[in-house]
């Protein structure tokens, strides 16, 4: 089979320039040095991509990942290396782009949609097909300057779309459209996935990665971390994130975070297995004496929902002098549905009666369980399903 998208070897490297005044006070404002860098933003990215594939893209801020849809659509082209993409290309990388403010939503269907190589007759053919989909019925002809952002992203969906394109590049923008919008694109996508259309979809939406793509690739410092299943790449995704969080805030000026971890099986990790006992496990020291710190643990989904939290008001720990420093673990099974999951540890003192103060609360812990995959909804309850009429 051809393969639809090639790149060998590439890398992409952005010039940097650094103002360095030469004498200092007022005059070095003047005179200054200009001294250029190099900034990589990809490093030797091998990836082959067939027809009918979905492909993921995930990684940190700053990874990469725009960057290579960039190339992909031809954009920007390569500091080194090869990259071949074959068929018509339908770009989703920004909002509004490719539209002029000025023109009507209706002219702008007709200019992108030569852009991305139909026809006028074409046009013609789908046009209503394409502010059907849109829902712009009754702004298709007002100037899209008005548009709001997800009217932008509505009306470069469906022609993109309806250009029928080998490739389509997916650079977060649906995330801008509401919920029912992002369920037909979804499914719009799955037909012409179907009729074999190249997917790539950049995301931080694991949920929506996990659902539609057939693998995934984890971008970490502008190089691939990880080419493989969906599941493995979030995993690594996360274990790759959980390695790089570190403390956080001390509101009240009593206590220094010193460092904040989620353990499975014993070892630092984003990613754990249904079932798994997890450790969160916070380090600190004492500016001041405490004289009563208790533990808070709070666990939200992916989608915001929360599943967990537990303040342990009424059962404080022992005191803690200024200068000292401690360790506290919070152990729990993990028994929850496939998923995406935050975990956030805090210490608190008790001031009286009903009443306490946040002493400081480590870096938000975000980790992927890979649950049971038949399994959904907010917690595991592992139930036990039987026939009680038929005898043992």
């Amino acid at each position: 089979m051809t393969a639809r998208i090639e790149l060998s070897a590439v890398s992409k490297r952005y010039r940097k320039y650094d103002d360095t005044a030469r004498l200092g006070g007022r005059l070095g404002q003047l005179l200054t040095r200009t001294e250029r860098s190099w900034l990589p933003a990809l490093s030797d990215v091998d990836l082959t991509v067939h027809p009918g594939e979905s492909v993921g893209v995930i990684g940190r801020n700053g990874a990469g990942k725009s960057t290579l849809l960039q190339l992909l659509c031809g954009v920007t082209a390569p500091t080194t290396g090869s990259v071949l993409v074959r068929g018509r290309v339908a770009p989703l990388i920004s909002v509004g782009v490719g539209f002029h403010p000025e023109m009507t939503g209706r002219e702008n269907v007709y200019v992108n949609g030569t852009i991305l190589g139909m026809t006028r007759a074409e046009i013609d053919r789908r046009f209503d097909d394409v502010v059907a989909f849109a829902e712009l019925e009754s702004f298709i002809d007002t100037p899209v300057k008005f548009y709001s952002s997800g009217m932008f992203v509505r009306l470069g969906f469906a022609v993109a779309v309806e250009a029928s394109p080998d490739v389509l590049l997916v650079d977060e923008v649906l995330a801008v459209g509401d919920f029912a919008f992002q369920v037909r694109c979804f499914e719009r996508m799955n037909a012409i996935r179907a009729a074999g259309t190249t997917i790539v979809v950049v995301s931080h939406n694991m949920s929506s990665i996990r659902g539609f793509c057939d693998r995934a690739l984890v971008l970490h410092g502008g190089r691939i971390a990880l080419d493989g299943t969906t599941f493995d790449a979030i995993a690594r995704y996360h274990d790759l994130g959980s390695r790089a969080a570190g403390q956080t805030t001390d509101p009240a000026g009593k206590l220094e975070v010193l460092d904040v971890a989620l353990l499975a099986q014993g070892e630092v990790t984003g990613h754990a297995r249904a079932g798994d006992e997890a450790t969160f496990r916070l380090r600190v020291r004492a500016l001041q004496d405490i004289a009563a710190p208790f533990l808070w643990l709070g666990i939200e989904s992916g989608q915001g929902v929360v599943v967990y939290s537990e303040a342990r008001i009424n059962d404080p720990m022992a005191p803690l002098a200024a200068g000292e420093e401690a360790t506290y673990e919070v152990r729990l099974p993990l028994d929850l549905p496939t998923g995406t999951y935050y975990g956030d540890i805090a210490l608190h003192e008790v001031l009286g009666p009903g009443r306490s103060q946040l002493l400081g609360t480590g870096a938000r812990q975000s980790f992927y369980v890979s649950g049971r995959g038949h399994v959904h909804g907010a917690a595991d309850l592992r139930a036990a399903f039987s026939r009680t009429d038929v005898p043992a």
